[in-house]
């Protein structure tokens, strides 16, 4: 409606109304961390005053209950923090039960105290897949613009609430299942939200923001749990690219129209997300192991002509960091950290992290250091360069599975587990301050 039909009786609380809005999402740009990875889908931060230190005693500014576990990672937006969850079937710990008794949760929460501000629960689409191997139903991160927040949740669609948790539409982008789940994350590229729904359809699907109607379908997306990113070829213009298996793609993001493929030599599916330092993707993955760096921007079938390294190393699930002319990366099983030169491919150094487990994470940069978590809550922080100093070996004591990459909110680093997300902080109270009522 035209606000201009109004009486003139509307106008002061419209002006609230506007006011409101503009102080929610006022906060500094640093505490934006509104998709998978942060800003651009890279994991890097703009703070310079996160923890390197924490314990279940020491550096939790606020730690609240989930109602279920889950793989995604929260994302900020303003004041607002948001995670998903899901319950009522495969819950660890629990009996089975039944799987049409699951559903799928979008908590918002207020990012300065934990508080939950509202829930909304999701039951799934029938017949869901009987059982997902490890990971649960809950493994896509949200992405947040300042007007919705957007969830996958597999076969039973891709949803768009207000930030008042009013349902706004819903989308479906195909009705497959698999094994392993689904796991990619919502991209926004301008008015579209891009989804990687290979588990559901064999396809990336851009659907308009405002709407849910679909805008474009590419098929032929297989064995890929990655998400798409965004990279600049020149001419302000920008190619969305995602791994599949045996290749990296090159897609046009307004129309999906596919433009390019390089040949990765890597096995089986691709699970790590890209990264890219200007127009040179970077990508690591598969069962084998294996990295590689290719120049976008081409047409056709680009091996032979933009593919500029490959190397024998590489991650099965965590995705790599690209900072200052480097690569870095943690093998999933061995517990290894990775350093590459990203012009070259030339492995730079290779150490094992002390008493590391299995990592599904993926690292987050901030001022020079990097930070990730094991899947049994270990937090190592270690120095961003090219001689492999280690900083910190932190324990929560959480008893449960860490399987989603930390997010950071201006000072704050947050990470959750299948019980619990927790605000971290340096120079909180040495007494853990939990949101629990």
């Amino acid at each position: 409606m035209n606000t201009l039909s109004f009486p003139w009786a509307a106008a002061p609380f419209l002006a609230a109304i506007a006011f409101a809005h503009a102080a929610l999402f006022a906060a500094e740009p640093s505490a934006e961390w509104s998709q998978f990875r942060g800003p651009r889908g890279q994991g890097h931060s703009f703070s310079r005053d996160l923890p390197v230190t924490w314990s279940p005693q020491q550096n939790i500014v606020w730690k609240v209950p989930l109602p279920g576990p889950g793989g995604s990672s929260p994302v900020v937006i303003g004041d607002r923090v948001y995670v998903t969850c899901y319950s009522g079937y495969a819950v660890p710990g629990s009996p089975d039960g039944d799987p049409a008794a699951l559903q799928r949760h979008l908590l918002c929460l207020r990012r300065t105290d934990g508080t939950i501000l509202w829930e909304r629960a999701v039951p799934a689409v029938q017949p869901e897949q009987a059982k997902v191997r490890d990971h649960g139903y809950a493994s896509s991160t949200p992405l947040a613009d300042p007007e919705r927040v957007y969830v996958f949740f597999g076969k039973s669609g891709v949803f768009a609430h207000g930030h008042d948790g009013r349902l706004v539409w819903r989308a479906d982008v195909g009705s497959g299942t698999h094994g392993w789940g689904s796991a990619s994350s919502p991209v926004l590229h301008q008015d579209l939200v891009i989804i990687n729904a290979a588990v559901e359809s064999g396809s990336l699907v851009a659907l308009n923001r405002r709407t849910g109607r679909e805008a474009w379908r590419l098929g032929g997306i297989k064995e890929s749990w990655n998400t798409p990113i965004l990279v600049p070829v020149g001419g302000g213009k920008q190619e969305l690219a995602v791994a599949v298996h045996g290749a990296v793609l090159g897609v046009n993001p307004d129309t999906g129209e596919r433009l390019w493929s390089c040949a990765t030599g890597i096995g089986w599916y691709m699970v790590p997300s890209l990264v890219n330092d200007r127009d040179t993707v970077f990508c690591i993955g598969g069962r084998t192991g294996g990295a590689l760096a290719v120049r976008a921007g081409g047409r056709g079938d680009v091996t032979a002509t933009h593919r500029r390294w490959t190397l024998a190393k590489g991650s099965n699930v965590s995705s790599p960091v690209f900072h200052e002319g480097h690569l870095y990366w943690l093998h999933e099983n061995l517990g290894i950290a990775y350093c590459v030169d990203a012009a070259t491919g030339k492995l730079v150094y290779e150490e094992r992290l002390a008493n590391a487990g299995q990592f599904y994470g993926s690292p987050v940069l901030a001022d020079g250091r990097l930070y990730a978590f094991t899947r049994n809550g270990v937090g190592f922080v270690w120095a961003a360069q090219p001689r492999f100093a280690p900083l910190a070996r932190n324990e929560l004591g959480d008893r449960s599975s860490f399987d989603s990459s930390p997010a950071v909110a201006g000072n704050r680093l947050l990470v959750r587990s299948d019980k619990f997300l927790y605000c971290l902080a340096r120079r909180a109270s040495d007494l853990t301050k939990s949101a629990i009522p």
